[in-house]
């Protein structure tokens, strides 16, 4: 299984803002979770931990994660599996304080599933303009 690492210039920017130590323990941190899901996808689910986010429809379940790096910097990303090409895309989208966790989890899900809730919403209205 080949592990894809990207990242957002949301990211990338929060990187530039942090020192020399903690970049290099943010990056550390998810180069190790992304190289250990081949062989042990199970211990590098066990990194990550998933912050309460509203339920999402059609039982779709959130790719989003957060990697703690350090005490004070933890990172948010996307895990997201594709059995056809083999592979594990990881997106990075932020590099955050843990004061600030949270709110830029929520603004990332947010900003995710916001197509995914209306999607849903027009599907019900064509339903139901079908059913009548």
């Amino acid at each position: 299984m080949d592990v894809v690492i990207e990242s957002t210039k949301d990211f990338e920017q929060d990187l530039d803002r942090l020192s020399k130590e903690n970049r290099e323990a943010a990056i550390a941190k998810i180069n190790d979770c992304a190289s250990q899901f081949p062989a042990q996808k199970a211990i590098a689910y066990r990194k990550l931990h998933r912050l309460a986010i509203p339920s999402l429809t059609n039982g779709y379940q959130s790719s989003l994660y957060t990697l703690k790096v350090s005490q004070k910097l933890s990172a948010i990303l996307a895990v997201d599996e594709d059995p056809i090409f083999e592979r594990v895309i990881f997106t990075l989208f932020r590099a955050t304080q843990l004061s600030e966790l949270k709110e830029a989890y929520q603004n990332i899900a947010i900003s995710l599933y916001q197509d995914l809730h209306q999607s849903d919403r027009e599907l019900a209205e064509i339903l139901q303009g079908i059913s009548n």
